[in-house]
């Protein structure tokens, strides 16, 4: 009878600590707290991360980075490519349980075209950086929003689907108050504000009434499930400190791994840790107005004497793989004929430097320790280099004083890291442009930079492949920098934890992810 008088306490008490243990959130790291809870307001990265739990627009990007429907059930677009015509899925509501209509899209954009609002991607919709300009915005009934341009925009729903857009999220009107003020985000996704600690975390719950889209998840797009009652966003600024938080089974997921933490991680049985390429880019960037430099022999030369598929292998392993485009490897518009690089040949660069009279000048490299993959890649190349008789000295700075020498366009060469763009017009434009009025620009090429305007507008996909491809060719031609890979996106988690994915946004996703 005791026996049986003491199983029965034992169960009765594991029984009531069971529901509480369920409830436990799961918990992911971020190197930062988030800026505000407005989408694409006062925002960084991590702040978008966040908020794509809890809003969503009306289209989102897909794993490829192409825009497709998300609270639109379908997007219709107009012959001459001036209005885009948007049909709202049914089911769907807001976070306090009211259903969305056209009435709560068409006030959530009009909030987000009030220059008040300081929306980041206000200047790419009001004509202003010349991406697009909306001249009207209706409802024609309850299900039906239409967007009208002033003239066809190839990067229209793409913008919108920006992540640092905020998605364009759209908001129930009780995110703010009766004087207009920011109150929090209440909007359509899986999760829901919970509690924002300032500093220490942000908790999102999950949304009981939320209405997904059928199949796998799909980048930002496709079937999201709210597998955890409550997500924890912890703020752990010192890497090492997230990590030890990781293997005591403070932190469930371990975002944005530094490359030194990955042998120590990969060899532990108690945590998994992923890859995926990200759409950032690290390259050696070549100042063509250089005295040296502006020779397109030694920059050629310089390429030649690099063998990248090896200095990728030796840095990253299989974790990544070249790619010589200014367009990363998960990009739609990364085509064949954007996948040859010449290979390394010794011979010719010698040829090359010959003729150009190199006499075997220094040539100074910045780089940073920050970043360890950009650093080992200015060490690597240096050595490469040197087989051609190339002379490089490498000059480690700080980030923010390379930054800082980056945006003047003070270099000579530069091993450096940009960050995700996820249109191809994009991927070109941040590196081109004329460096009188912009001096951080790599590439300054008249026909280069006729052609990427002209992929902003023109919304044929295939005529958009053939600039593109065209682009391509002119880049590798003129050498105005040395493309090497896209960086991997390492996250790291525990052994119990399920469903975790990194993808080419370099953004965490804990839809779709559970713990035992």
């Amino acid at each position: 009878m005791k026996i049986h008088s003491f199983l029965a306490g034992f169960a009765a008490a594991a029984l009531s600590i069971l529901p509480a243990a369920a409830q436990a959130p799961l918990r992911a790291s971020l190197n930062s707290d988030i800026r505000s809870t407005q989408p694409g307001g006062n925002r960084d990265f991590n702040t978008d991360t966040v908020m794509m739990h809890v809003v969503e627009g009306l289209v989102a990007l897909n794993e490829r980075a192409a825009p497709v429907p998300m609270l639109a059930e379908k997007v219709d677009v107009s012959p001459d490519g001036l209005t885009y015509s948007f049909t709202l899925r049914q089911g769907v509501t807001f976070h306090n349980g009211a259903p969305l209509t056209s009435a709560e899209v068409l006030w959530s954009l009009r909030r987000y075209m009030d220059p008040a609002t300081q929306w980041r991607c206000l200047p790419d919709l009001n004509g202003r950086s010349g991406l697009a300009k909306i001249t009207d915005m209706a409802a024609p009934d309850a299900r039906s929003v239409t967007i009208t341009l002033e003239k066809p925009a190839a990067l229209f729903l793409s913008t919108i689907a920006r992540p640092d857009c905020g998605s364009t999220g759209i908001l129930h009107p009780s995110s703010v108050g009766a004087d207009g003020a920011w109150v929090k985000p209440v909007g359509t996704g899986p999760y829901s504000l919970g509690e924002w600690r300032r500093g220490q975390y942000v908790e999102l719950e999950r949304f009981e009434g939320y209405a997904s889209l059928p199949g796998e998840r799909d980048g930002f797009a496709g079937g999201k499930r709210a597998l955890m009652p409550r997500l924890r966003f912890v703020i752990i600024p010192d890497s090492s400190a997230a990590k030890a938080a990781l293997l005591a089974g403070n932190v469930d997921v371990l975002t944005d791994v530094p490359s030194p933490e990955l042998p120590d991680l990969r060899a532990r049985r108690d945590v998994s840790v992923v890859a995926a390429p990200s759409m950032g880019v690290t390259a050696l960037l070549l100042q063509t107005r250089d005295p040296l430099l502006k020779d397109e022999r030694i920059r050629r030369a310089l390429a030649l004497s690099l063998d990248v598929p090896e200095l990728v292998t030796g840095i990253l392993g299989q974790d990544t793989q070249p790619n010589a485009s200014p367009l990363p490897s998960a990009s739609p518009y990364r085509s064949q004929a954007q996948a040859g690089r010449p290979a390394r040949d010794i011979a010719a660069a010698k040829r090359l430097l010959a003729e150009a009279g190199y006499r075997g000048q220094t040539i100074r490299m910045i780089t940073n320790r920050r970043y360890p993959n950009v650093y080992d890649s200015a060490v690597t190349a240096q050595a490469m280099a040197a087989d051609a008789g190339i002379k490089i000295e490498l000059e480690v700075m700080d980030w923010a004083t390379q930054l800082d020498r980056y945006t003047r366009g003070d270099y000579q060469t530069m091993s450096f890291i940009y960050s995700p763009r996820l249109d191809p017009s994009l991927s070109y434009e941040m590196i081109s442009g004329p460096k009188d009025t912009q001096p951080r620009k790599v590439w300054e090429d008249p026909q280069a930079l006729a052609l990427i305007q002209r992929s902003m507008s023109v919304t044929d996909q295939a005529e958009r492949q053939a600039i593109f491809d065209e682009l391509y060719r002119l880049f590798m031609a003129q050498v105005p920098m040395i493309i090497l890979y896209n960086q991997p996106d390492y996250v790291a988690f525990r052994q119990n934890v399920r469903g975790v994915q990194p993808w080419s946004s370099g953004q965490t996703r804990l839809w779709n992810v559970s713990r035992d």
